[in-house]
């Protein structure tokens, strides 16, 4: 998407910016952790646009947006939005979603009945997860079918879902368990049916173990995520907990974790003293400068990443390896196909179910988990399970 300028703007959720083409409004960005990392979001988004002071008709936009979250009555329908790089599908999917009321909400699948494609509704989730204006197509009203909140590509995600909503009045559902559909990325029962036809010795294993329960964790930001599985590394989970509190007690208000400008103004001191180890100080100083610099991908970013581009830009942060993402690709963004094969628990695992002496190689083990394909991580439970056996 092209676009001549853009500006940032004060709204009740934050500093949100909106950009303008010769056509209209461009694209609309809730707010990032800080105003220097919105403003690196809109520049990333629209390279070639100045910032500027916006035209008049996009002040009107700018007020009517401002009016709509303040809880006053504003109509968002009749502002021109410059469709002009975006698929006819995406354009269906945007004027339906702008026909939804404030204070009210609707499924996916409902939506998708709207546009006449009832059989669509992930593409409809997944046409509205590259929204490009935020607020303007309502987004934060479509919900999904099984009583959650569903996707959010904002930073924030589930949380900034829930709080637009709470501004209209509405009362949505509890927020999802992780920043994607609410539910894992992969069917469980399909995952268990294709593990068992794969492979028997995998099949005695799930017998055993029963359904895989595989329990995603709450996400509010990549940040959060990142920094909290840096406190975590190498630690007892008890330990990790309770100098994570400390970390976190430094910033008594910031209620989803510090974020990256809590983090580089705090003093070294103060870091330190929470109990964290020389070398898990400088990752989180590393960690919070990247993603002030824009350099670290937000959520929508991450979910739009293939696994392996996602280990290779994460893994540029100190004190991060690949283990670590493959953790966070699992058990953060519920991705279906992720076998970490250098985890102790899962080659300890292996060679439990597989009565084993030794336990295998990482290569051995990724060559041999290629017949798992595309349930490795529903696989890669069941092995963490074996290993207690």
């Amino acid at each position: 998407m092209t676009a001549q300028g853009y500006a940032l703007f004060d709204a009740p959720i934050g500093r949100c910016g909106i950009a303008w083409s010769e056509r209209g409004i461009a694209g609309v960005q809730l707010p990032e952790s800080s105003d220097r990392a919105t403003r690196a979001r809109m520049q990333k988004r629209f390279p070639d646009a100045r910032e500027g002071e916006a035209p008049r008709e996009i002040q009107r936009a700018v007020d009517a947006i401002e009016r709509l979250l303040g809880g006053g009555k504003a109509s968002l329908e009749s502002l021109v939005l410059d469709l002009s790089a975006l698929p006819p599908f995406q354009r269906r999917v945007y004027e339906a979603a702008r026909a939804i009321a404030p204070g009210e909400t609707v499924t996916y699948g409902a939506l998708a009945a709207r546009i006449g494609a009832p059989d669509q509704a992930r593409a409809v989730g997944q046409a509205l997860g590259r929204n490009p204006f935020a607020i303007v197509v309502p987004c934060h009203r479509v919900t999904a079918a099984n009583g959650k909140l569903g996707g959010f590509s904002a930073s924030g995600g589930a949380a900034t879902k829930l709080k637009l909503l709470e501004l209209e009045g509405a009362h949505g559902p509890q927020p999802a368990l992780f920043e994607g559909d609410g539910a894992l990325g992969f069917d469980p029962k399909r995952a268990a049916t294709h593990l068992r036809k794969a492979d028997p010795t995998l099949a005695r294993v799930i017998e055993r173990v029963g359904p895989c329960a595989l329990e995603l964790k709450k996400t509010s930001t990549m940040f959060a995520m990142l920094a909290e599985a840096i406190v975590y590394q190498q630690l007892h989970a008890k330990a990790a907990a309770t100098i994570y509190g400390r970390v976190c007690a430094l910033f008594p208000r910031a209620h989803q974790g510090p974020t990256a400008q809590h983090i580089l103004r705090v003093s070294d001191a103060k870091l330190l003293g929470a109990g964290l180890s020389r070398a898990k100080f400088l990752a989180l100083r590393d960690l919070a400068k990247r993603t002030a610099a824009g350099e670290i991908p937000s959520l929508a970013e991450a979910r739009d990443m293939d696994d392996e581009t996602l280990v290779e830009r994460l893994t540029l942060v100190r004190g991060i390896g690949r283990w670590t993402v493959e953790m966070l690709l699992i058990f953060r963004l519920a991705r279906p196909d992720v076998l970490p094969v250098d985890d102790f628990g899962i080659r300890k695992g292996f060679a439990v179910a597989w009565r084993k002496r030794k336990l295998p190689t990482p290569k051995e083990l990724a060559r041999y988990g290629e017949r798992w394909a595309p349930y490795r991580t529903a696989a890669s439970w069941y092995l963490w399970r074996a290993a207690a056996f």
